[in-house]
């Protein structure tokens, strides 16, 4: 399917996703997330697909934030709804049992950010910024940001990173926790890609089921999230990919998983 917005291509099991309008510097508006929505669609529909990579075109901006233009003419009404639509994709890609990764190649501001905070893992380049600037216009944080940001850096970082509307560096994000790895520019995409190749290696169900239980324990007291853990271990318990990677230990060699 060809979009207006995004390039989508699929290669070697890794669906790549590249937010391109970097004449906006890859800003968020309905249209592409709309977009951003078909094509996790189509990511989740193909058994081809183990991973995927977010990135944004041209070497200055992953996406740096919503269209302003746009965002400048919401309603009370249709500002919820523009927020509630929001989140709902980025749940999207958040739940759909495929690890993703956020190639954070420039700035990451506002839904940059939120769509970051979405992906199960971030790698920014040492030039990249990161930031949820919203109280300067007025408005807060729409696609999940004060959520997320509290849940992975904790409260304190969150208020900070909100209420100042400060962007951080690279580095900094890595310190706190919002980053997993920061390499150097240019080299983002290819990090990416080589983290994505690490988490095919493994069992796809097995990959699956252990997100699910990260995902939804967090929300769960943690006697609820043992036994959600201990459901999840059993399930794996009942399938090839389990008797097949066991083997494949015991045996000395690799392991050729079925996603079964």
């Amino acid at each position: 399917m060809a979009y207006e917005n995004l390039l989508c291509e699929v290669k070697d099991s890794i669906a790549r996703i590249t937010f391109n309008r970097p004449k906006v510097l890859n800003a968020l508006n309905h249209a592409t997330m709309v977009e951003l929505g078909a094509c996790l669609d189509e990511a989740a529909r193909d058994d081809a697909v183990r991973a995927l990579i977010l990135t944004g075109s041209g070497d200055k901006a992953f996406v740096a934030g919503a269209d302003i233009n746009e965002l400048a003419q919401h309603t009370a009404v249709d500002g919820k709804e523009f927020s509630i639509f929001g989140q709902g994709v980025l749940r999207k890609l958040e739940t759909m049992g495929k690890p993703s990764i956020a190639a954070i190649n420039g700035y990451a501001l506002g839904g940059g950010c939120e769509l970051a905070l979405a992906c199960t893992l971030r790698i920014a380049a040492k030039t990249a910024k990161l930031g949820q600037p919203e109280v300067k216009l007025g408005i807060m944080p729409g696609y999940g940001g004060t959520q997320r940001l509290a849940r992975l850096c904790g409260r304190g970082v969150a208020y900070q990173m909100v209420v100042t509307a400060e962007m951080i560096g690279a580095e900094e994000a890595l310190r706190i926790g919002l980053v997993n790895q920061v390499v150097e520019p240019g080299e983002v995409v290819a990090a990416a890609e080589a983290m994505a190749r690490k988490i095919i290696a493994n069992a796809p169900l097995a990959v699956k089921y252990s997100m699910e239980a990260i995902d939804r324990g967090l929300e769960m007291p943690q006697e609820e999230g043992l036994f959600l853990e201990a459901t999840l271990f059993g399930l794996l318990c009942a399938t090839e990919d389990m008797r097949e990677g066991t083997s494949a230990f015991l045996e000395k060699r690799a392991a050729q998983f079925k996603n079964r």
